[in-house]
């Protein structure tokens, strides 16, 4: 069974820069990862990355993926199914964790946990039975299928704002439904506001997607029925913490990992950073920071403990 220093789950920003920074410490490091860069490859563009004015999602994700692959980081497109803390007769020596995959088995002495999360969904009739056709949760995946044709953008965040200006380079009309106010930063604001494609739709509220074998309309919770062709909802994610749950690792009220300011978590040895933590500000930069974070803590860890796997 192969043993590693650093063994990092989830391969998005956070996971590529605590990985590329592990081997940088000249930790034997590995990382999963059944999407390699992560959501922000689902992303437009990025513009506020330190010395990058604008560059896309998908390169900035293998950017980074590339950086630390370069160093000699084993890069698994597979899937860790259990971490589980090693049993040890010595109790004045530290266990190390046992982490499994679909094929193997795997011994580390430290873990970073950088899973991410997934796309929270409405939850309104019709939109699981129209998933991509017609339903979508990414504008720059699926956004040329609705040239010149009309589409809405569900949620009232920055990245709502991004993904309808993103669809009016296709569609010939977007909505944005917002449950209460449209609140991006002040730059996507002015660009939503100057742009004659979009129409805004604050205290608005999706009822059903209707539709055969597509989107053909949507019924609001007024009453109103608006014929559709494409739906994109971006109304937040659910943290991918059930494999740091299971370890035993602390959770908030939101089901993130609580870390403190090493990225560490009440478990020793095992670390997490990026949108699965619980940092309030979520940034791609943020997260990359937590898990530089932790594999420096990391290495002190290693270098303070006699960690085994008996």
């Amino acid at each position: 069974m192969e043993t590693f220093d650093f063994l990092i789950v989830g391969a998005g920003c956070a996971g590529a820069s605590g990985a590329m920074y592990a081997s940088r410490l000249n930790l034997k490091s590995v990382m999963y990862g059944e999407m390699p860069g992560g959501l922000i490859t689902t992303t437009h563009l990025v513009e506020n990355w330190p010395g990058e004015k604008s560059i896309s999602g998908p390169d900035l994700a293998m950017q980074l993926v590339d950086h630390a692959t370069s160093f000699g980081v084993e890069m698994k497109n597979e899937k860790v199914t259990e971490i589980k803390q090693a049993e040890i007769s010595d109790q004045s020596k530290t266990a190390g964790f046992i982490v499994k995959t679909a094929s193997n088995e795997i011994k580390a002495k430290t873990v970073l946990i950088a899973t991410g999360t997934k796309h929270r969904k409405m939850n309104v009739p019709g939109e699981d039975e129209l998933a991509n056709k017609g339903v979508s949760y990414c504008a720059l995946c699926d956004g040329a299928f609705f040239k010149e044709k009309t589409v809405c953008i569900v949620g009232g965040s920055d990245s709502a704002a991004k993904e309808a200006l993103l669809l009016t380079e296709h569609a010939k009309k977007v909505y944005i439904f917002a449950r209460s106010t449209l609140h991006p930063e002040p730059i996507n604001m002015d660009r939503v506001k100057k742009n004659d494609k979009i129409e805004v739709r604050e205290g608005t509220k999706i009822k059903e997607i209707i539709g055969k074998d597509k989107v053909e309309k949507v019924i609001l919770e007024s009453g109103e029925e608006i014929e559709m062709d494409g739906v994109f909802i971006a109304i937040g994610h659910i943290p991918l913490s059930g494999l740091a749950e299971k370890l035993g690792v602390e959770l908030n009220d939101h089901k993130e990992i609580k870390i403190n300011r090493h990225s560490e978590t009440n478990i020793p040895g095992v670390y997490a950073a990026g949108d699965v933590g619980d940092s309030e500000f979520k940034q791609a930069i943020t997260g990359s920071a937590e898990a530089v974070t932790a594999a420096y803590y990391a290495f002190e860890y290693i270098n303070n403990n006699e960690i085994v796997f008996e």
